[in-house]
C-alpha cells in the first residue's frame, strides 16, 4: 500500500530534532523523500542516515532560516536531489522566556526573524516550483499561543499569532493555484524545546506544573502526535482543508 505522501518531495525547516524530526521520520515512511533543513547539522545527518537505513530517501541541507541565502541554497540542495518540491512544513522556531518589560529589540528582532520571517522567506522560495509543478501543500508550525496567551511569552505569542493568519492569508491568495496553507498548533509537547520552556515559566512563577499542565490539555503531548497532524495537513486526505488552524492539544484551547 502506497503511503500518503507516496512521490512528494518534502521539505522539513526544523527537521532534525523534537517535533520537526519525528515528522521527518513520519513523512519518509510515508513515501515522501524528505529534505531535512537545520542548523543542527550532527542531528541532521543522523537523522537522514536513520532514514536511509530504513529504505526511506532523505538529504540534510543545513541552514539558518533567518537567512535567505542559507535558505535559497538548502531549497536547491533539496529540488537538486529529489525534483521539485510539493509539500513544505515550515517548522524551524524558537522562544524568548522573560518579563516583557526585560525584552529587548534584539529578542524581538532574533525571534520573529526565525519564528515569522523564515516562513515568509522559505515559503516565497518554494511556491514557484510548487505552483510549476501543478499544486502542492504547505504546514506552518504555529502553536495554542497564537490564541492562548501566556505571561512572560508576549514575544512568542506575537511571533505565533503572526504564524496563524501568515497561513490564512497563504491559503486565500494561492488557492486557485492548487496551494493548500494550513497551520498545526501544538500545546505543551514533551521535547527539549518544550520541557526547556516549562521550566523557564516555572522559574519566573508561572504555574505550569504538572498538575496545571494535566488540568489545561490532560499530559503533555508527545511530538509524534504533532508530526501526525502535519502529515494529515500535508496529504491528500486534506484536500478540502485550506487555510485551517488544527489545535494539537487535547482541548487546552477550547475550555
Amino acid at each position: 500500500m502506497a503511503g500518503r505522501l507516496a512521490g512528494k518531495v518534502a521539505l522539513i525547516s526544523g527537521g532534525a530534532t523534537g517535533m520537526g524530526g519525528a515528522a521527518s521520520r513520519l513523512f519518509a515512511v510515508e513515501g515522501a523523500a524528505v529534505g531535512v533543513v537545520d542548523r543542527n547539522e550532527d542531528a541532521g545527518l543522523a537523522i537522514v542516515a536513520e532514514i536511509t537505513r530504513a529504505g526511506g530517501k532523505a538529504v540534510f541541507a543545513k541552514a539558518d532560516v533567518s537567512k535567505a541565502a542559507d535558505i535559497s541554497a538548502a531549497v536547491d540542495v533539496v529540488k537538486t536531489a529529489f525534483g521539485p518540491i510539493r509539500v513544505l512544513f515550515n517548522h524551524a522556531g524558537t522562544i524568548v522566556i522573560k518579563p516583557f518589560l526585560e525584552t529587548t529589540d534584539d529578542d524581538y528582532n532574533w525571534l520573529m526573524d526565525i519564528n515569522v520571517k523564515s516562513m515568509f522567506m522559505m515559503t516565497k522560495a518554494v511556491l514557484p516550483q510548487m505552483i510549476a509543478a501543478g499544486g502542492g501543500s504547505i504546514v506552518c508550525t504555529s502553536s495554542i499561543s497564537a490564541i492562548a496567551a501566556t505571561p512572560m511569552e508576549v514575544l512568542y505569542c506575537t511571533s505565533k499569532g503572526a504564524c496563524h493568519q501568515f497561513a490564512r492569508a497563504i491559503a486565500v491568495e494561492f488557492r486557485d493555484r492548487g496551494i493548500r496553507c494550513n497551520a498545526v498548533c501544538p500545546g505543551f509537547v514533551q521535547t527539549p524545546h518544550g520541557i526547556r520552556e516549562v521550566k523557564e515559566l516555572q522559574a519566573l512563577g508561572v504555574d505550569v506544573s504538572e498538575a496545571a499542565i494535566m488540568a489545561a490539555q490532560g499530559r503533555m503531548c508527545e511530538p509524534e502526535e504533532v508530526a501526525r497532524a502535519a502529515l494529515f495537513l500535508a496529504s491528500d486526505e486534506a484536500s478540502f482543508v485550506n487555510g485551517a488552524q488544527l489545535m494539537v492539544d487535547n482541548g487546552f484551547t477550547s475550555v
